[in-house]
């Protein structure tokens, strides 16, 4: 079962893929990462996921059910992926926050190429554990395969509580454990062998895209982070694994 380090070394040091790093190290690891993919992050997802990660965010926002009075957060939402889709489905209004201001330029100059209003969506530069928002400020929270990035991951969901009204939706769309034996295998081989190979044939990075495998390996099973989230406060946790469990998306609720 996949653990994060830090709450098996009391604090004192956080996983950077298959690395043990300290957890002051770990979030400028993670924003090299994303600087470095930040232009191409569309494409690592379709290398990621085949392309199937289309499909999985269009499940996210399904079960989001959008609406003209909702102000949703999205967290390590930078490029404005679901920010985009929540406005499309005729949410109200989104802020996203992401701790990698290249991430944020990205999806800023998306928004303006695509002629989507200011008034609509706000960028915020922050940290998952310590959100720049007040309390009880916004009715849904999404975050969309940035969790397994964030060094506390009980922190994050403790701060995805704080921030939620009550009765707000938390969501999380997340690369997961899969639960069939034999795509198991074959995706672990498509893993740790072609992707890399593919990153760097493609973009020329092979040490982001195995950072990003390995990052999914020591992320919580399905169940642990269920768990984390009832932990947090957040109620009625639960889980839709998608495409065999290769992700998941993880559901709760602040009452």
């Amino acid at each position: 079962m996949a653990t994060d380090s830090i709450e098996n070394n009391g604090g004192k040091t956080a996983s950077f893929g298959f690395k043990t790093v300290s957890p002051e190290e770990k979030p400028s690891l993670v924003q090299g990462v994303f600087e470095s993919v930040a232009g191409r992050y569309d494409l690592m997802n379709d290398l990621m996921s085949g392309g199937v990660h289309r499909l999985w965010k269009a499940a996210l926002i399904d079960r989001l059910k959008p609406r003209p009075s909702m102000h949703l957060l999205d967290v390590a939402g930078g490029t404005g992926d679901i920010a985009f889709r929540f406005l499309q489905a005729g949410g109200g209004h989104v802020s996203v926050c992401d701790l990698t201001e290249g991430m944020v330029r990205v999806g800023r100059d998306r928004a303006i190429d695509d002629g989507i209003l200011g008034n609509k969506i706000d960028w915020l530069v922050g940290d998952a554990q310590k959100l720049p928002l007040a309390d009880r400020s916004v009715d849904a929270y999404t975050i969309a395969f940035g969790l397994r990035n964030v060094t506390d991951i009980d922190a994050a969901l403790a701060e995805a509580r704080r921030v939620l009204k009550p009765g707000g939706h938390f969501l999380c769309l997340e690369f997961s454990h899969v639960v069939l034996p034999v795509l198991d295998d074959i995706y672990d081989t498509y893993s740790f062998r072609v992707l890399p190979a593919l990153g760097q044939a493609v973009a020329n990075d092979r040490d982001s895209y195995q950072y990003l495998v390995e990052s999914i390996r020591r992320f919580p099973e399905q169940k642990t982070l269920a768990a984390k989230m009832a932990d947090a406060g957040l109620a009625r946790a639960d889980w839709q694994n998608l495409s065999g469990g290769i992700a998941a998306i993880h559901s709760g609720w602040r009452v």
